[in-house]
């Protein structure tokens, strides 16, 4: 059951981090700057809310359960369980710590008018690169914790 919470998770999270990459800050881009740094200001405070936080920290705490499943002996590879843990825990969450939750700070308290600006364009660049890398780390956190589930 740990398992396919992990599974599931962290392919939600995978596709809410895919749908900011695919459209929304290429889309949050073509607005005017002021107006794309308070979208996403608004969308990064409405992030911390209950719904998502619920299931990006919520998958955090369960990802690594099956691999101390596994080191107990009720639980499925051990291989497969730490990779899952570590792509999810690592490449999601280490990422939106070192790369996201910085810039996200960055512009929220970069003062309206050109500062903003300045920040704003700097920030779609390099927030959306990172993203990817997170968006592709949840994901295959995903398949790995359901090729677990297959037998794999």
């Amino acid at each position: 059951m740990l398992t396919v919470a992990a599974a599931v998770g962290s392919g939600v999270v995978a596709g809410v981090l895919f749908a900011f990459s695919a459209f929304v800050m290429r889309g949050l881009s073509t607005l005017q700057a002021e107006a794309g740094v308070a979208a996403m200001r608004a969308i990064n405070a409405a992030a911390l809310r209950p719904p998502f936080l619920s299931v990006f920290v919520g998958t955090a705490l369960l990802a690594p359960l099956p691999a101390v499943l596994s080191l107990l002996g009720n639980g499925d590879s051990l291989a497969l369980s730490v990779a899952g843990a570590a792509l999810y825990v690592g490449g999601t969450v280490g990422i939106t710590r070192i790369a996201h939750l910085p810039r996200n700070w960055a512009l929220d308290n970069a003062p309206d008018g050109s500062e903003a600006v300045r920040v704003w364009a700097r920030y779609v660049r390099e927030w959306t690169r990172w993203n990817h890398v997170r968006a592709a780390a949840s994901a295959a956190a995903s398949i790995v914790f359901t090729v677990i589930l297959v037998g794999g």
